[in-house]
């Protein structure tokens, strides 16, 4: 054994194998008939799948169980969809089935295959071409039959929810030859006539030889080239026509095909209430602002008498201002006029003559006293003019005990201690007579 070469372990082979099948066997159709069935406790299903030469494993799980009705024995012959894998456990390969018929109907199936691609490729399916279902329809129109279960629960749903819409049922086959042309022509005079807002498309479920014509090409191209909304609701949740990949809207069953179209009008209960509510509130917020509105409008708004006292009384006070003002002028011209005049004669040569004539006459009154005083008394006046010298005199002050110190090199006035030293002689000039002074000490004054 080569060194590069690898060693699984029997789990790692078988799982990967597992993952290879699975990556490239993920949907694939396989026709054969039941055998060696097996339905043990957990609901699941297992069974071989064989033809002439060959047999295959197979495991129908319940869960896939629950969307299927085919009816499923030893010995029937099916049409079976699902993915190869490998149960790692025991290795055994084994398909996962998704989907069971009986094989006659995989003619059809082929044939809704080939079809499919075909529309596909046409963009017939492309979500661009779906119109807007109305949220509150006026008319709802039903294509269906009459005789079928579908247009009771289409009908006692539409009035359970919406009552207030008008329904218009366009009667059709909905399985047969004749089916496909009368679903064609009910949808081209729904179109023709628009009187609905909205096209409910429906039938029960059924297998897929019922539900062929819901498949029809004419069918289909009717449905796309609807200018009306169309929502299907056919067959059950796992029965997928070709019209429902055409339809506007696609429901799970005709029931939920009513109930998609319409409101619950409860709910349209509720949005009224709370509208209602909102709309009040509004109306009393606007009501009540607009009374605070007129309120501070009112306090703003006077009376015509009112307004004219007060203009009556500012007109007054106008008057008084002028009147005031009028007089105060009057006053200040007065005023000054007054002190013009007193300025005026202040500087007249009349009362300035009189001014110095009477002070002359003063002058000439003093003068004439002062002459007599003079002429009267002489020996007085130079006895007055002798005393007045005498006190003055130094003498006079030296009588009274005071000397007049004197350096006695220089003769200079002492008036200062700080100008002598001590040892110094000094002469002290008396009222009669001179002394010679020797400083001692000097006590100067601060």
């Amino acid at each position: 054994m080569m060194m590069e070469e690898k060693v699984y372990t029997v789990h790692e082979f078988n799982n990967e194998v597992r993952l290879l099948l699975e990556k490239n066997y993920q949907s694939i159709w396989v026709e054969g008939e039941i055998s060696n069935l097996a339905s043990p406790a957990s609901g699941h299903r297992y069974f071989t799948l064989k033809d002439e030469s060959a047999q295959l494993r197979c495991a129908f799980f319940r869960q896939r169980q629950l969307r299927h009705s085919s009816n499923i024995e030893n010995g029937i012959a099916v049409l079976v969809r699902g993915k190869i894998s490998l149960y790692e456990t025991r290795g055994d390969f084994q398909l996962i089935v998704e989907h069971i018929e009986p094989a006659g109907e995989g003619v059809l199936r082929r044939r809704y295959d080939e079809l499919k691609n075909k529309l596909i490729a046409e963009g017939l399916f492309d979500s661009s071409l779906k119109l807007m279902t109305p949220e509150l329809p006026n008319t709802i129109g039903i294509i269906t039959s009459t005789s079928g279960a579908a247009i009771q629960d289409i009908l006692s749903t539409l009035y359970r929810r919406f009552p207030i819409a008008d329904v218009l049922v366009y009667p059709v086959s909905v399985q047969g030859k004749q089916a496909t042309s009368e679903i064609v022509s009910a949808l081209e005079k729904a179109n023709k006539y628009p009187t609905c807002d909205v096209l409910i498309l429906s039938r029960g479920g059924g297998s897929l030889e019922d539900l062929w014509p819901f498949n029809e090409e004419a069918v289909v191209r009717a449905i796309v080239d609807s200018s009306i909304p169309v929502v299907a609701g056919i067959g059950h949740e796992t029965d997928v026509t070709l019209s429902d990949l055409a339809a506007d809207y696609r429901a799970a069953t005709p029931t939920a095909a009513a109930e998609y179209v319409t409101p619950d009008k409860n709910d349209l209960i509720d949005h009224l209430a709370s509208l209602r509510y909102r709309a009040q509130l509004t109306i009393e917020s606007y009501f009540q602002k607009q009374n605070q509105n007129i309120d501070l409008l009112s306090r703003r708004l006077r009376h015509p008498l009112e307004r004219l006292r007060s203009y009556q009384q500012t007109l007054r006070n106008l008057i008084d201002r002028s009147v005031f003002c009028i007089s105060g002028k009057e006053h200040r011209k007065e005023m000054a006029l007054l002190r013009l005049s007193q300025r005026l004669l202040m500087l007249s040569p009349v009362a300035k003559i009189e001014r110095n004539r009477v002070l002359f006459e003063s002058l000439t009154s003093r003068l004439i006293l002062r002459k007599k005083s003079l002429i009267l008394d002489p020996a007085g006046l130079v006895a007055a003019i002798e005393g007045r010298l005498q006190a003055l005199s130094p003498k006079h002050t030296l009588e009274r005990g005071y000397a007049i110190l004197r350096a006695q090199k220089t003769g200079d006035v002492i008036s200062d201690a700080k100008y002598v030293n001590t040892g110094e002689h000094l002469t002290a000039e008396l009222a009669h007579g001179q002394l010679v002074c020797t400083i001692d000490k000097i006590d100067p004054i601060n």
